[in-house]
């Protein structure tokens, strides 16, 4: 299929090659091909994009970003550095690369602010956010959006009419200690970043996060983060156990209303047909994006995947490019119409 959009697309800064380099050396089979990968903004990316039919790619700061930074003013002054750098590097490509602004999260007013500059100013289609934003004097303090404190913020999210990206990260300070340090291996996509993201995203739900801001457009990755296998039982137990005994208060609508109305997901990094089959049950066609999460997957696994995948025509096209350009207002990219 040609004209693919992607929207969970790792940048990293030049100027930290090294902590790049020592930080896939981590993860990475390859570590040295990563980090050139990630550094890389328009040359082998492009080429990528033209080898496997992808129009139009989103790009977003790699976790775990501003959001492992506690130090307000520098996780502050770093996301403006990167808002400004991604934006002067894709200015020459304005049909096939777009970014997704980087916002420290420890004041609701700033990180609003810094939003509207991005969209306003720079010409970005939404914000990508890593999970919760570490804070307090040691770092061990996680700040979660899902409190009235934040309204502010997600006024001027859905002001601007742009779509928010809870993406995850690795845990840190007590929680790594407490449930993950002797668990190392279950860090990351194996269980904690659906766990981390899957807690925010109901904590949203369930503290009336989308009933104050009933426009209000959220983004999760990697098929759900295991919600859609959960959602008969998420939704028996608000409805017939957790709203009788006061969840009615602040949820007003039923779990599958909210994934309808206010939450989308994409293909970034799970590549399972029988996945997406129940994803498309449980949640629909209209509401899933294809993505990839490169660097960290590759062209080739992803998007050889879903072409070959055997939905009908009008399902392809909406999850492969049809649902991102309606939702991130896209105007010319590359094969929009084939």
């Amino acid at each position: 299929m040609l004209g693919k959009i992607a929207l969970e697309e790792a940048f990293a800064l030049p100027r930290f090659a090294e902590r790049t380099r020592w930080w896939a050396g981590m993860f990475a089979v390859n570590p040295d091909k990563h980090a050139a990968e990630i550094n890389d903004i328009t040359e082998q990316r492009i080429k990528y994009m033209d080898e496997y039919g992808v129009g139009f790619t989103l790009l977003s700061y790699t976790a775990p970003g501003i959001q492992d930074m506690w130090d307000s003013k520098e996780a502050h002054a770093l996301a403006v550095e990167v808002n400004d750098y991604i934006a002067e590097a894709i200015k020459p490509h304005p049909t096939r690369l777009g970014a997704l602004a980087t916002l420290s999260m420890h004041d609701p007013k700033q990180a609003a602010e810094e939003l509207r500059r991005c969209v306003t100013q720079l010409g970005f289609k939404g914000a990508l956010v890593n999970d919760t934003q570490r804070a307090g004097a040691d770092g061990d303090d996680m700040v979660f959006y899902d409190g009235p404190e934040w309204d502010v913020f997600w006024s001027t999210v859905t002001e601007l009419d742009v779509p928010f990206y809870l993406h995850p990260r690795n845990p840190t300070g007590t929680i790594h200690e407490k449930l993950w340090a002797k668990r190392s291996w279950l860090i990351g996509p194996p269980l904690s970043f659906a766990q981390g993201v899957s807690l925010h995203i109901l904590g949203m739900v369930t503290n009336g996060v989308f009933d104050r801001h009933p426009k209000l457009q959220i983004i999760i990755g990697h098929l759900g983060e295991h919600i859609p296998f959960d959602m008969w039982r998420i939704n028996h137990w608000f409805e017939d156990v957790k709203k009788p005994l006061g969840l009615s208060k602040t949820c007003k609508k039923t779990i599958r209303e909210y994934f309808a109305q206010n939450i989308w997901i994409t293909t970034s990094g799970h590549f399972s047909t029988p996945t997406l089959d129940l994803c498309l049950t449980e949640v629909g066609a209209d509401r899933i994006l294809f993505s990839i999460d490169y660097p960290f997957e590759n062209f080739h696994d992803a998007c050889t995947w879903f072409d070959a995948t055997e939905l009908n025509d009008t399902d392809k096209k909406k999850i492969g490019k049809n649902n991102a350009a309606n939702l991130f207002k896209l105007g010319d990219f590359k094969d929009r119409d084939a």
